[in-house]
This record gives structure tokens, sequence and C-alpha cells, in this order.
């Protein structure tokens, strides 16, 4: 892992952090870089990269499926490519590409998803990415990772470019995300966060509704002597069971995301738990299994109850049955 100024990233993006500041100071400690973007070099802040690297990127236009394609040819002529796209579209529209060039092929290619979850806000259900977890699961050999905030999204992509094979890196949040880390931790690929210890509910919590989780333990503390664990599950696949493993005892457990009900972190976890036995019920909190109605970004968290209150009204609720 690269020795990582944590503290310069905090209140800023997550698209900023990574490729506004950290590529652009770091280029040359990776092999062959180069980015590669769907007409998003302005909203993913390369500007500076670009404009000191023009030999390392490429525009491909609003094309994600020829994107997915080219990096995997450059990937396969022993460059390291970073495709960077809307995550609706760079998921979605490019899942064949994904699974043919990526998983199947083994292709090292890092894929960033932009914007992921709501943050496209007045855009509407055609713009926001609510399944890329669940689509990008299914396929075999993908890394998934889905920082909390800008200094761990930087982190995640140090270790995706350290990593031997696919992987997709979800951002959420922008600048609104609560900071999370300050400092650089011990971040590695499959092995999740502790970053609150209690004894009455253990939540497990991946990109910025970790921070609004951790703002609901706190919450819950004060107003109800009710003490939560928070787990930062920052990689998706491969799943961190050990940690699941030392859960046993909690009388529930809970997962908070800003991602559908089907197939993300909910049922990750439920898909492990419920082969093993012993657990205890986990109440899955995420955006609903409908379309949203459009609004911006607090709008549409506390419309599907990921807003801090809403995570500990929902928790209170279910404690007290």
């Amino acid at each position: 892992m690269a020795n990582i100024n944590i503290q310069q990233y905090a209140g800023i993006g997550q698209a900023a952090a990574i490729f506004g500041m950290f590529l652009p100071d770091n280029v040359e400690q990776y092999t062959n870089i180069n980015v590669l973007s769907a007409d998003m070099s302005v909203a993913a802040s390369l500007d500076r990269y670009i404009y000191q690297n023009p030999d390392k990127f490429t525009e491909i236009g609003i094309a994600e499926q020829n994107l997915v394609g080219i990096a995997a040819g450059m990937a396969s002529e022993g460059f390291t490519p970073i495709a960077v796209a809307q995550a609706a579209f760079i998921t979605m529209r490019a899942f064949e590409m994904d699974r043919q060039y990526l998983g199947y092929m083994k292709n090292k290619v890092i894929l960033v998803g932009l914007n992921s979850g709501f943050y496209l806000q007045y855009f509407g259900n055609t713009h926001y990415c609510l399944e890329d977890l669940a689509i990008l699961r299914s396929i075999p050999n993908m890394t998934i990772l889905s920082p909390a905030d800008a200094g761990e999204s930087v982190m995640a992509m140090d270790a995706a470019l350290r990593h031997d094979g696919p992987s997709y890196i979800r951002l959420t949040g922008g600048s609104q995300a609560p900071t999370v880390y300050y400092n650089q931790c011990d971040f590695v690929i499959g092995k999740d966060i502790v970053l609150r210890d209690g004894f009455d509910v253990c939540i497990f919590a991946t990109g910025a509704c970790v921070g609004y989780s951790l703002q609901a333990a706190n919450i819950l503390s004060e107003t109800y002597q009710i003490e939560a664990t928070v787990i930062d599950v920052h990689t998706l696949k491969p799943f961190d069971t050990d940690t699941v493993e030392k859960v046993k005892n909690y009388p529930l457990l809970v997962t908070v995301e800003e991602h559908s009900i089907v197939g993300g972190l909910g049922s990750a976890l439920s898909d492990f738990t419920s082969s093993q036995g012993g657990y205890p019920p986990i109440m899955k909190l995420g955006v609903d299994d409908i379309f949203s109605k459009p609004g911006d970004y607090d709008f549409l968290m506390a419309q599907h109850h990921l807003t801090p209150e809403a995570i500990v009204n929902d928790i209170y609720q279910k404690l007290k049955k």
C-alpha cells in the first residue's frame, strides 16, 4: 500500500480525490496507467491529470460498451486501464462487456462508476444507479469496492491498482458524504473495518451510508442508550465472512446501503448467514424495490429511510418488538 496523506482529501468528492489529486500526484508509482473516459473528464475532475499526462488519457466519448472493450484490449497489451463513466452506464449498459472481456478474460481493468446511488438527483430514474452491486456481484473474478468517503476512495484506487484482476470502484455521496477517514488505515481488499464497537445491534454499511450509519449509532447511544457496532464493508466481493462470523451473539444485524435491497450488501450478508445457521435476524435498509420519485439527494435518501434519523427510527422500532 502506498503511503497516503488521507487528511488532504477530507470534505471533497470521491472522484475529485482520486482523479483531481491522487492520480496526478502519484501516477508514476504504477505501471502503464491510462485513464479512459466516456465523456466524463470534467465530471471526474480529470483536467489536471490530463494537462500533466496527455499521453496517459484516452477520450472515448459517450460509448460505454466501447469504453470497456477498448480498455480490455489495452489491458491485454500490458497497460493498466482505468475506465471512468457514469455508474449506471458502465455497469448496466456495458454489462456484457464487463462479463466477457473482464470477468471471463480476467483483464485487469479498473472500472470507476461515478455518481452511483442517487447522486444524479433530478436526472431521474434513468440515471440512478441502484443495481450495480447486484449486477457485478454475479460476474466471476470481479472485485467490487465501495468506499465510504474521499479518503477511502483513494485507498481503494491504490488497492485496485495493485490488485491482479478486474475491479469496480463504486462512488457515492459526492462531497456531501460525511468524512469517515481522517488518517490512513489498513485497507485490505476483502477485509471489513470495524469503526465502532457496541453490543445491542451490529450495523454493516457500505459507501456513503457508512458515515450516515456512524451518525445514527451516535444518536442511538445518546437518545436510547442503544450501543451499535458499525462495520465498513468497503469490499462487496470478495465478501468478508470472517468478520460476519464474529457477530453471531448480537440480537440484530442491520445492513445499510444506497442500493436496491435486492442483490446488494443485504443480499450478500443473507446469502452467507442463511447457509451457516445460528445467526440473528437481518434487517435490510436500502432502496425499496420501486422506482423513486425524483428530487434532490436529501429528498431521495429520506424517501427510502436512509437518513441518520430514519436509520435510528427503523432500528429502534425493530429492537422494541
